[in-house]
């Protein structure tokens, strides 16, 4: 989502500009307030679903009865199963959570594995398929294409087939739309592979953990703790995905060819 905006240039001269809309969006879960996300509005149902599986919060969508994102503006309201428990008072990680957030340090990695394990076995890609994926998200970024102010997140399967993509101001924010997305449609996320188009970070990686995606890539590079995060993980982190080049920070080979 975009919105013009009056500006000058560098003469001074007026012009019109689109921007990125920002918003909070506050998510209360059977009447308790948990979280507000900064996010660019749109998909705000998949943010959900993909914030309250890759927090951990939810151990799947069966748990969640329905998500009324229209009774008040910026507010998404979240009625669970009746037969799911959610012990409230646990919920302190994210009293709010801005669009270019990170969070946690090295001591928070063995934590977050030891609720979602590492990986066994994971797919491999081939190489021509990373090398194809970033021409591909770059043509699907429609509102980055009259903003230039949003992160991008995509799933590829093994043959390199862009499944799903979403956009948001936060590159977290477009995971989870993305994730939330994939799991609510039938994808699995842990045969396919995860392109942002920007840097990647710890939450990233963790984000992918939940989700069980197996191989993280990135155009831009990753930090040390996404390195050491998907080394504990098992997953392949691939960054600075600029063909015909990119370096590999951690994980499994992959396939050669297609």
């Amino acid at each position: 989502m975009d919105q013009p905006v009056p500006a000058t240039d560098a003469d001074g001269n007026p012009k019109t500009e689109h921007v990125v809309v920002e918003e909070p969006l506050q998510i209360t879960l059977d009447g308790h307030p948990i979280s507000v996300v900064m996010r660019t509005p749109g998909h705000d149902e998949d943010l959900v679903r993909g914030f309250l599986i890759t927090e951990g919060i939810l151990p799947s969508l069966n748990a969640i009865r329905r998500i009324d994102l229209e009774s008040k503006a910026n507010h998404a309201l979240v009625f669970l199963s009746d037969d799911i428990k959610v012990d409230l008072g646990q919920l302190t990680r994210h009293v709010f959570s801005a669009s270019s957030c990170g969070i946690c340090g090295k001591a928070s990695i063995d934590a977050i594995i030891s609720g979602f394990p590492p990986l066994e076995d994971p797919p491999r890609f081939p190489k021509e398929a990373l090398l194809a994926a970033p021409d591909i998200l770059r043509t699907a970024q429609a509102t980055f294409d009259t903003t230039g102010g949003l992160h991008a997140a995509a799933l590829f399967d093994t043959t390199g087939k862009m499944l799903a993509v979403r956009e948001d101001i936060g590159r977290h924010n477009a995971v989870d739309k993305l994730i939330g997305h994939a799991l609510s449609n039938n994808i699995d996320p842990a045969t396919a592979f995860l392109l942002v188009s920007g840097r990647v970070s710890f939450e990233i990686m963790q984000k992918s953990l939940a989700a069980r995606i197996p191989l993280v890539a990135a155009i831009s590079a990753p930090s040390s703790l996404a390195i050491d995060f998907a080394t504990k993980a098992k997953q392949t982190l691939v960054a600075f995905l600029r063909p015909p080049k990119f370096n590999v920070y951690a994980g499994a080979p992959w396939r050669r060819s297609l």
